[in-house]
């Protein structure tokens, strides 16, 4: 297992909690809370370790796509591919939405 810590450029703060997808083979989960005006703290437990550049590359596209807002974001991951990360993230956005 190995931890992860990342940190982007956000918008206002998350109006409440969001959260997207289970810890299984191949899948992941996203815990989104509220977090501080212009962050997004991301904090990643991963099964697969020595992929910290992946992660970055990944996570830099998704908040780079669009607005987010401000955020502190806990994923726990079980070998997820890029796209499966991609897709829980904005469910989880997505579900901000609907609120």
């Amino acid at each position: 297992m190995e931890h992860l810590d990342f940190q982007f450029t956000g918008g206002a703060p998350a109006g409440r909690r969001a959260y997207a997808g289970v810890v299984g083979s191949g899948d992941l989960e996203v815990l989104l809370t509220p977090g501080n005006a212009g962050h997004i703290d991301v904090a990643i437990t991963t099964s697969v370790n020595g992929m910290s550049a992946t992660w970055q590359a990944q996570l830099a596209r998704v908040f780079g796509s669009h607005a987010w807002p401000a955020a502190k974001i806990t994923i726990n991951d079980f070998g997820a591919t890029p796209a499966v990360v991609r897709l829980r993230l904005e469910q989880a956005l997505e579900a901000l939405a609907q609120s």
